[in-house]
This record gives C-alpha cells, structure tokens and sequence, in this order.
C-alpha cells in the first residue's frame, strides 16, 4: 500500500458542560453535549516502515516535542492491541490553537487512528480501536467519529449521534494557553450544575432554548486562571446578531451562535479587525 491517506480533525466544542461530581480515581465525571466545527487540523499518513511525525501549520511551533505529541501516543496505543500494525510516516498540519478547550490534540489523535484503522482494514467499531482510543485521553473516543453527541462520565460513555441542525458560529482564542488540570484545580469545592441535559431538542428554535438552560460549568474556575476569557465573552455578546455566547471546554477559546452563516462572517470580520491579537474564525457547528 503506496497511497497517501488523509484525515480531518476538527475543533470539538462543547455547546454545554456539567460537572456531576468527583469519582474515586480523582477525576471529574462530566455530562456535556459535543459537537464539531468545519475547521480542523490535517492529518495525512504516509506508509512506510519506519513511523515519524513531522508538524507544520500556524500552531506548529506551540506543539512541543514529536514524542509528546497524541499522534504518536495514538499509534503506540493501537500497536498495543494490533500486533504487526503497519503505519508510516505522518504529516500534521495544525490550524488549530493549542490547549485551548476544543479538544486539538485529541482530534488529532483520533485522526491518526482512523488512519491507522483505514490502513489496517480496522472497523471504526473495533473495540480494539476504542480502547486505544480511551488511553490516549479522555476526549479521544469522542472525536472519533466526530458527530454531535452527549458525553459522559470521564469521556466514555457516549450517546448515540445525534441530528442537530447547522449552527453558525465564531470561534474564539484569546491566545492564552489553558492547562484543564489548572481549571478543575479552581472548581474543587464549587458546586456544579443540578439540571441533567435530558433529551435534546433537534429543531433549532428549541435547541437554542434548551442551550440557554444549560450553560458551562467550568467558566468561573477558567476565568479565575486567565481573566481574559470574561473579556472574549464579552466581546462575543457584544457583537450584532449574536444568539448566546459561551466558553467552550476547559477554555480558552469561546463562542458564539447566530441565526445565519453571513452574520456569523460579518460579527467575525468585525472583531477581527477590532482585536487582531486574538484567534477569531467563523464556522458551522453540527
């Protein structure tokens, strides 16, 4: 097999996020509805004996050393469970910003193994795929098969996908880099949101209802660890046309929701023009 395989791996962002609760083992159970942006990393593989990662892109310098990097972590965890696995060499181009709460380096990571899977003849389904897929971390299993769905527990428990409608959006990033552990460091002893999400609306009148009941957890603690979040959110609510504003993740990056593709393009163009120290894209989410 000579071909070059390639693969999307879009931003993931969190329309809502919950903290049930601290589980035994340390970690946060959360309850969060996901969804995708149509802006993403590349990740192309090409085969050959030996593995190698080379990163290019805007954020490339932000992604530290080769070994570090998911991409490589993704393929060890799936030779693990795949003796003899054949891979090859990967070229990552990253758009995305780093440890900004939009799962990146996840994506990533469940890019390259859907790589290595359609290399491999590996079904998506494959719990082989799966548990490489949850030791990698905990946004990975999502990212996956990168369609809307409700996540849950530690990021591995997952609904089935869900049809949501198209929804506009600006994404933002302040340019500040955001440790989640940093933020959950902050949250300890706050009290989280009681409301479960229950069923989600899949008309989008009802959906933006039902997304202004659920809000965001983690936004206070992230605030308190880069007070530049409060700012970006304020800059989205000002913004013409805009729906709701919310942070996504752990932070930094936050968005906003509008009712049509242009207004999305146009409150984008104006703050980037307004504060062209920030990352500032318009998307579709869905």
């Amino acid at each position: 097999m000579t071909d070059l395989l390639t693969e999307q791996a879009p931003a993931k962002i969190n329309l809502t996020l919950r903290v049930i609760g601290r589980r035994a083992d340390g970690y946060h159970a959360l309850e969060s509805l996901v969804v995708f942006a149509d802006f993403a990393d590349t990740l192309s593989l090409t085969p050959a004996e030996h593995v190698a990662l080379e990163i290019s892109g805007p954020y490339a310098a932000a992604c530290g050393a080769d070994e570090n990097n998911l991409v490589l972590k993704a393929h060890a965890a799936l030779r693990a469970h795949v003796p003899g696995l054949a891979a090859g060499r990967f070229h990552l181009v990253k758009n995305l910003p780093v440890a900004a709460g939009i799962g990146g380096g996840s994506a990533d990571a469940a890019a390259a193994l859907r790589l290595l899977a359609r290399q491999n003849a590996i079904a998506l389904d494959d719990a082989r795929l799966i548990a490489a897929a949850r030791a990698v971390g905990a946004d990975v299993p999502v990212c996956l098969d990168p369609r809307p769905r409700i996540m849950r527990g530690v990021g591995e428990l997952l609904s089935v996908p869900l049809a949501l409608p198209a929804l506009p959006a600006v994404l933002v990033n302040p340019g500040v880099a955001l440790a989640t552990r940093e933020v959950f460091a902050r949250f300890t002893g706050m009290t989280g949101s009681a409301k479960p999400l229950g069923e989600v609306p899949d008309k989008r009148d009802a959906l933006m209802a039902f997304l202004a009941g659920h809000g965001n957890d983690l936004t206070e603690p992230a605030i308190l660890c880069a007070p530049v979040i409060a700012e970006v959110l304020g800059g989205l609510r000002a913004l013409a046309g805009v729906q709701l504003a919310r942070m996504s993740g752990s932070g930094a990056t936050c968005f906003a929701l509008f009712g049509s593709a242009g207004e999305a393009a146009a409150a984008a163009q104006d703050l980037a023009s307004a504060r062209k120290e920030w990352w500032v894209r318009a998307v579709t989410l869905g």
